[in-house]
């Protein structure tokens, strides 16, 4: 076991805030502006990739390491580098972070659930090891509380309800564990609901079980996330759930194309009922170029697919495939990327549709290809200081940063109690209740 952090993060946290504030007072008012914005306000980031690597015995969370080189990957085509790490956060301003439990879909039944709780024993872990540097958060109050102790706050969301092994009781598991939203599907159909990323629609939306667990997740006070879903599946949610709803990692359908984003109707729809799109940085779901080019390049590479998966069948040999077709995607010629600007430009489309109060920021870090200088944590407070720039005010900036999904889980959390004291009172109004 690591010692817990002392006086390593003391320094770093200083440093941190004195960086922020050195930097503002050598720049011109605006910029002073953003960075002192950004300091002070509560940065909360719906959706990270890193925790696989907490599992890994030889990563620190508590190290700094360095982003990933474009193309470069360990066994596997994994990449030695990476987006999210403690000193990282600080230095961004990253106050908190829901960490993402996911597997492939690939991996469904018992096993799924055992590697979920792995997941989330890893970072429930980091708050038990670190007690006097990282909280674990499962209230918007304990956000703010942590926030106000100076802590780095983990949070988890689950991306995928392939994991949920088809059992609300297993989900009731997951809430009672700190999970705080849950992704309906990942990039395939589930049993009970359609996703963006299969052609064709298995269930129509979401079938009579997966309407009971946007149900059972309102009661819960977990937060039902529509990114990754099938549009049926998004109205169906809509339509079934009392509690907003949140867009974990999702951009504009309007600016770029892709099934993963949002239309404007379903972002009108989405605030309409108090939710949050939180927006994602991948660069393909952020620029429509890129998006028509990797779909070529994605018929393209089609009979290699083919071939490997003949060569290497099976689930087990499904890290050599990736390895190998990786392999022939990085000697083609590479596509041009978008800058970390485009970002902006999906929050300012979503602001202009709905309003900054149904707008963040859900990054994708670790878990996706990012735009040009927005590689890791660190980049994060451009993103404030451009929407200061555009003429945002500070309390629309502290919206879009965190206040906005502070709200949307203050929000869940009250429907939640209100539908666990309906539940109560209809019970006591039962025949055969004994009067108490």
């Amino acid at each position: 076991m690591r010692p817990a952090f002392s006086l390593p993060v003391v320094v770093l946290v200083f440093t941190t805030a004195v960086g922020f504030a050195q930097q503002g007072s050598t720049d011109d008012p605006i910029g002073a502006r953003a960075r002192r914005l950004h300091a002070e306000a509560i940065v909360i980031d719906t959706h990270v990739d890193t925790t696989s690597r907490l599992l890994d015995p030889a990563w620190s969370f508590l190290d700094r390491h360095q982003p990933a080189e474009r193309g470069a990957g360990g066994p596997g085509g994994r990449s030695t580098g990476n987006a999210v790490d403690l000193p990282r956060m600080r230095e961004g301003g990253l106050d908190g972070a829901f960490f993402s439990i996911f597997m492939s879909n690939t991996v469904t039944g018992p096993q799924a659930v055992k590697r979920s709780l792995e997941q989330i024993d890893a970072v429930r872990g980091l708050a038990v090891r670190h007690p006097d540097t990282i909280a674990l958060a499962t209230t918007a109050a304990e956000v703010r509380a942590a926030h106000a102790a100076g802590k780095t706050i983990a949070l988890m969301g689950m991306e995928g309800g392939h994991m949920i092994d088809d059992s609300l009781a297993v989900l009731r598991m997951y809430a009672a564990l700190g999970v705080r939203y849950l992704t309906l599907t990942h990039s395939v159909h589930t049993n009970w609901a359609d996703s963006s990323g299969d052609e064709l629609p298995t269930h129509d939306g979401l079938t009579a079980f997966g309407k009971d667990v946007v149900r059972e997740l309102n009661r819960l006070g977990v937060m039902v996330d529509v990114s990754h879903v099938a549009d049926k599946t998004f109205w169906d949610a809509l339509d079934v759930s009392v509690a907003p709803l949140l867009a974990s990692h999702s951009s504009c359908r309007a600016i770029s194309g892709h099934p993963r984003n949002l239309s404007d109707e379903m972002i009108k729809a989405l605030a309409a009922k108090g939710g949050v799109i939180q927006i994602n940085f991948l660069d393909a779901y952020l620029d429509h170029d890129l998006y028509l080019a990797q779909e070529d390049r994605r018929r393209e590479l089609a009979p290699l697919r083919k071939e490997l998966e003949q060569k290497y069948p099976g689930p087990e040999n499904g890290a050599r495939r990736m390895q190998e077709l990786r392999r022939a995607m990085a000697a083609m010629p590479a596509l041009p990327r978008p800058s970390w600007e485009k970002i902006v430009e999906h929050i300012d489309h979503a602001v202009k549709l709905v309003g900054d109060e149904h707008v963040g920021l859900g990054s994708d870090f670790d878990g996706a290809s990012m735009p040009i200088g927005m590689e890791d944590a660190t980049q994060l407070p451009k993103i404030t200081e451009a929407l200061v720039r555009k003429g945002y005010t500070d309390q629309q900036v502290r919206n879009i940063l965190g206040e906005n999904v502070l709200r949307l889980m203050t929000r869940v959390e009250q429907v939640a109690r209100e539908m666990q004291a309906e539940a109560v009172r209809s019970s006591s109004r039962a025949p055969g209740a004994v009067a108490r």
